[in-house]
């Protein structure tokens, strides 16, 4: 499977940017994904780099809805994902912030991850105390 991004960005009435982001992912015999690469024009790091998540969101403009790409690896440990998913909505935080200027939403949100991480924490704490 594979998916491609691109994004434009043109700022000052500079000429058009582009920058892509290409992920490759190798899945098993019923589908499930092994591997997750991804490329970007923009990644520091040249080549392919390895993950175990991605989540994308995409703004459908004619049903006014979100569309969702989440894959995850089997190898991605659970308490990983937990943190991954705290770290994704606190992203979404900022986002909001930035786009819209609405801080009281964003705090709120980042509420939420605070309290998260927190039970986060806790859980694996006592995951050590009790392998």
């Amino acid at each position: 499977m594979r998916l491609r991004c691109l994004i434009l960005r043109n700022t000052h009435n500079d000429p058009v940017k582009k920058s892509e982001i290409h992920f490759t992912v190798e899945l098993d015999k019923d589908s499930v994904p092994e591997k997750i690469f991804w490329q970007a024009t923009d990644n520091p790091n040249e080549g392919l780099s390895d993950t175990n998540a991605v989540a994308i969101g995409i703004w459908d403009n004619y049903h006014k809805g979100t569309l969702k790409l989440d894959l995850w690896t089997n190898n991605m440990d659970v308490y990983d994902m937990k943190r991954f998913c705290i770290e994704v909505i606190s992203g979404v935080a900022d986002t909001l912030q930035g786009a819209t200027g609405d801080v009281r939403m964003a705090d709120q949100i980042e509420s939420l991850c605070k309290e998260l991480s927190g039970q986060l924490k806790k859980e694996i704490s006592l995951s050590k105390k009790n392998p």
